[in-house]
């Protein structure tokens, strides 16, 4: 992995709201940005900002189903990134 790549996923992990949405996701595997947005407090719009975030870093996979986007962590996660996951 290369050190840009790592950067990346480090600043994305580096926010209280954004490891809010990691937890929830862990234990809900899925979930639309409203459900998200209403579990951890956030308006729809800074949620949507956040999950952009950690989509773009390989965090999490998007998905749309009907009116929604859905979001669950991305199945090519690398080693790392899973080691890391596994603590929150």
């Amino acid at each position: 992995m290369k050190e840009k790549e790592l950067e990346k996923i480090f600043k994305s992990l580096a926010n209280r709201r954004r490891l809010a949405i990691l937890t929830f996701l862990k234990q809900k595997k899925r979930a639309n940005v409203g459900e998200i947005a209403k579990e951890i407090k956030l308006s729809f719009k800074s949620t949507s900002r956040h999950l952009s975030i950690l989509s773009s870093s390989g965090i999490l996979d998007k998905e749309q189903g009907g009116l929604y986007w859905f979001y669950s962590f991305s199945t090519e996660q690398s080693e790392i990134l899973k080691k890391i996951l596994n603590v929150i």
